[in-house]
């Protein structure tokens, strides 16, 4: 009977650590969860002792919430974490500032900021602490183009614009008329230069009619801004990629495109 209560007591005893170790927040040197990891599952009150003060640029976590703090001791600015994926601390303040960290209770600490808003899905893709990796070759790629999309721009233009015509240039006439007027006074004398007056301004004014009708037939030039627009192919929406694992080939739905290889787990599992 104690044999039988002693071992209820070791189950529930291994389901509270179990509990206790599922609880874990994973920190990483660079943003993306690239660089150096630490990850804990309990109170570090002193980021120095693991060589990762003011280090941290990105963090997952696992389970539960967590209380990260710029100060050792859980001293100075904090905030509080939830379960999921931070890919850069910038958007919260805290990129290269975290020097201790603790499970969240539910109490509030003196220096807490409000809870940053939910963090995105957990990236599966990541690379977990102590976990072995090795890089396999990429045997194709394949983008995935998204919906097409429309350039456009503005060009400076040239505009003729035709004048109107009314019959006769009456300004060019009357000029035309002036002149011819002044070079017919001066040839002869007497009646003869009244002639020659005469002459000249009627042929002066049907002179300066034509050159202003020509002027105005060819109208006026200027420039203005057009609008042009050309529908494009659309940007890459994602890259399927294939690669070959232990004679058998996997694919995976990548953001960016990959190198010759990719990084996978044991498993075969893409990491990044």
């Amino acid at each position: 009977m104690n044999t039988r209560y002693l071992k209820s007591a070791f189950v529930l005893a291994a389901i509270v650590v179990a509990g206790h170790a599922a609880a874990q927040i994973t920190f990483y040197e660079g943003e993306d969860f690239h660089g150096r990891v630490f990850a804990a599952k309990q109170a570090t009150p002193d980021f120095r002792r693991i060589g990762f003060n003011d280090k941290a640029s990105s963090v997952v976590v696992d389970r539960g919430r967590w209380e990260v703090c710029e100060d050792v001791g859980f001293r100075g600015r904090c905030a509080v974490l939830q379960r999921g994926n931070y890919d850069s601390l910038r958007s919260i303040g805290f990129n290269d500032r975290i020097s201790s960290v603790r499970p969240f209770r539910g109490e509030r600490y003196a220096g807490d900021t409000p809870t940053p808003p939910p963090p995105a899905p957990i990236y599966e893709y990541r690379r977990r602490p102590q976990e072995r990796i090795r890089e396999v070759p990429v045997t194709n790629v394949r983008e995935v183009l998204g919906p097409p999309g429309q350039r456009c721009w503005v060009e400076r233009q040239q505009v003729t614009q035709p004048a109107p015509r009314s019959g006769a240039n009456v300004g060019s006439a009357i000029l035309g008329g002036v002149v011819g007027g002044i070079l017919g006074h001066q040839i002869g004398g007497g009646s003869a230069r009244d002639l020659a007056t005469a002459g000249g301004a009627v042929a002066g004014a049907v002179v300066g009619n034509n050159l202003g009708g020509r002027s105005n037939a060819a109208g006026v030039v200027s420039t203005q801004d057009v609008q042009r627009c050309e529908t494009t192919a659309g940007a890459p929406a994602y890259y399927e990629v294939t690669y070959n694992f232990r004679g058998q080939e996997h694919r995976v739905q990548m953001s960016t495109p990959p190198g010759a290889t990719i990084v996978v787990n044991a498993n075969g599992e893409p990491r990044i």
